[in-house]
């Protein structure tokens, strides 16, 4: 009896534990706590045409050659042109008047990231053969996630998203992820109204160490786990950070001579506790500083470059509307290059040819280019405004009209020329078709000959309009280097390497303090701020874009600072102005 008994508390306590270890397991596979850790998704979108583009003449037809593919180029007078049969690129450029040389730009097919095609220059050299040979280097399509995952205190197990490009995570405002398993979730935060909803669902490959998000962007993203002891451009410079230790930036040809902070009387001690602390930011939400890049000139040369996140002095960043100064130097440029164009030039009549188109209202007969330059048109547009009718993001999204012109030039008038300033992208937009109309030029040539040629930039991608024209909104993309250059050639007085560019009078004007925006000064497309500095204020005009983007020249100190960064969409992105400048930049200005 009694042996019976025993058996039958053994076969008790075995079931017992079977039944543990099957609880155990199951809690285990629908833990979301195992997903903890750092994950990362990168795609690549192309554009797979690049390289060598070879241009020749066989009998009396004309041929050009990239990535394997041949087609026929047409050639009328000293332009040259050809277009891929599959939309996937084109080219237009000119003969020099020997036609040993061929300058133009490669039309890169719009990027699935953000849908917008580019321009870029490429040159081709005739070489004894009779070929003209250059090099297609596109911008690169590509999108990055982080997807961060760690265990809270209460157990739950929270996540957010970064991403580099664009700064998604902002939008797909994830708080915490759970698991039920090979199922993973991703939701947003409670409210007092609702309990967090699903934004992501997916997959969780435990055994490939592989999450597959869905309908993310619009897309599939399959994220691997990125190891302990792996770096990872999530972090400034991977992790554990390291000391930093300054050095000079070298020499390049692109124009910029190079020293020592102590040469221009830079302190080494203030500056590298800035970059230290820039290396040593934590990445513990989606509002995280993401700087990408800080770069000092003083006295015209070069005396600091630091990059983070994986940027580096070869890779072209966006300046979102930071390129808007780029407009007003465009237009400065053009007018001492001699192009029929003044600021007093009457909007309408420059876009219609020459006359004013018949019944045009008298506010619009009154606008003049100085009124698009400083945000004055009166037009109804007003990028802070959901409602306005020409704001940028209505135009860029939801707009039936392809022509961004016709848009523009169709809006109300809402308010006399130069009553009040008000932030609004189509105005430098409808800058750039001005241009184009007085010169008789697209703006890339534009921008190659009057900007890009003379201060020595030979990488650029200029977006385009669904019509073609270059937009002059935003977002020309730049090397660091080469796109910090517009603060240095106005602190020149219009010069860059001895070449005049712009007239003092013209560099002056247009980085002052002319209009207001709100509570903000504002010149030529050019923001205007004012600093204290041991014991007094200093002037700075800078260029300013969504994420960070900050090109700013002090002339009182002879001081050019430049700021790249992705936080775009968030309050971050205005600590370069307002707190890097003023409490560690400055101070380190010693003479």
């Amino acid at each position: 009896m009694k042996v019976f008994f025993f058996v039958g508390i053994l076969a008790a306590l075995a079931l017992s534990a079977a039944a543990s270890l099957t609880q155990t397991a199951t809690a285990q596979t629908n833990s979301a706590a195992q997903l903890a850790g750092l994950w990362e998704a990168k795609q690549r979108f192309g554009p797979d045409i690049r390289g060598s583009l070879l241009i020749r003449q066989t009998g009396g037809e004309w041929q050009a050659e990239i990535a394997g593919r041949i087609v026929q180029a047409k050639v009328a007078g000293d332009s040259i042109s050809f277009e891929l049969t599959d939309g996937k690129g084109s080219f237009q450029g000119k003969f020099d008047a020997r036609r040993t040389k061929i300058e133009g730009h490669w039309i890169q097919q719009a990027a699935v990231t953000n849908g917008t095609p580019y321009a870029s220059p490429v040159t081709l050299i005739k070489d004894r053969q009779n070929i003209w040979r250059g090099t297609v280097t596109p911008l690169d399509d590509a999108f990055t996630f982080y997807l961060l995952v760690k265990v809270r205190d209460d157990g739950s197990v929270g996540a957010f998203l970064k991403n580099p490009e664009r700064n998604l995570g902002r939008f797909i405002r994830v708080d915490h992820i759970e698991r039920e398993g090979a199922a993973v979730k991703l939701f947003a935060a409670d409210s007092a109204t609702e309990k967090g909803r699903v934004l992501v669902e997916g997959k969780y490959d435990a055994e490939r160490e592989m999450m597959t998000l869905y309908s993310l962007r619009s897309g599939t993203f399959d994220f691997r786990r990125v190891a302990a002891n792996e770096a990872s451009d999530v972090y400034p410079r991977g992790r554990p950070t390291g000391t930093y230790s300054y050095a000079p930036p070298p020499v390049l040809d692109d124009g910029w001579q190079t020293a020592s902070l102590e040469d221009v009387g830079i302190s080494r001690e203030g500056i590298q506790k800035f970059i230290q602390m820039m290396v040593d930011t934590p990445i513990n939400s989606v509002g995280s500083q993401e700087m990408h890049g800080v770069l000092i000139a003083r006295h015209g040369k070069l005396v600091l470059e630091e990059y983070f996140h994986g940027e580096h002095r070869d890779k072209p960043h966006d300046t979102r509307s930071a390129a808007k100064s780029l407009t007003a130097t465009l237009v400065g440029a053009s007018i001492n290059a001699g192009i029929p164009l003044k600021v007093s030039s009457p909007v309408y009549q420059v876009m219609n040819g020459g006359t004013f188109p018949p019944d045009l209202e008298p506010r619009k007969k009154a606008l003049m280019l100085e009124h698009l330059l400083n945000m004055s048109s009166g037009l109804d547009c007003d990028d802070a405004d959901p409602k306005s009718p020409g704001r940028e993001n209505f135009m860029l999204d939801e707009s039936e009209e392809p022509d961004y012109y016709k848009f523009t030039l169709a809006l109300n008038m809402i308010r006399n020329p130069g009553e009040k300033s008000v932030y609004c992208s189509i105005q430098p937009h409808l800058v750039g078709g001005m241009l184009q109309r007085a010169s008789n030029q697209s703006l890339p040539v534009l921008l190659e000959n009057l900007i890009a040629g003379p201060l020595q930039i030979k990488q650029y991608y200029m977006p385009l309009t669904p019509t073609g024209d270059g937009y002059m909104g935003g977002g020309v993309r730049f090397l660091p280097r080469d796109f910090m250059k517009l603060a240095q050639l106005h602190l020149n007085g219009g010069t860059w390497n001895g070449r005049k560019v712009l007239t003092p009078e013209w560099s002056r004007h247009s980085t002052s303090h002319l209009v207001e925006i709100g509570n903000r000064k504002y010149g030529y497309q050019w923001w205007v701020e004012d600093y204290p500095y041991k014991g007094r204020t200093v002037r700075a005009f800078f260029a300013g874009g969504n994420g960070g983007q900050i090109v700013m020249g002090i002339p009182d100190l002879d001081l050019v600072i430049a700021f790249y960064g992705g936080n775009y969409n968030d309050a971050a992105a205005l600590n370069p102005q307002n707190v890097y400048v003023p409490q560690y930049i400055l101070p380190a200005i010693d003479k």
